[in-house]
């Protein structure tokens, strides 16, 4: 059975830099000890013979074959380019160069 304390809480507030008024610090105290004891009961209930996992079901990738396509050539991309220059694509500015 877990218990916190006003002044765990008011620790815990002020590692994470939280600013929790002092009248709230009871409501808090009760929520963490409450979360603090569904988690013991879950560590009760795991047993020894059953693996450790991180989905309740087996998850399977499912992978196509990577196989090389020819793209498009320089001519076709450039013919879809709203503008070039230098034979390069040309865009708008985003940063100043000082």
């Amino acid at each position: 059975m877990t218990n916190i304390s006003r002044a765990d809480v008011a620790h815990l507030a002020r590692l994470a830099r939280l600013a929790i008024p002092e009248d709230q610090l009871d409501h808090y105290a009760e929520q963490l000890d409450v979360i603090l004891q569904s988690v013991a009961r879950v560590g009760e209930v795991a047993a020894a013979d059953v693996p450790a996992m991180s989905h309740p079901v087996p998850l399977l990738n499912v992978f196509r074959d990577d196989v090389a396509r020819p793209g498009l050539d320089r001519e076709a991309a450039m013919a879809a380019a709203p503008a070039i220059e230098d034979d390069r694509f040309r865009v708008p500015r985003i940063l100043d160069e000082e």
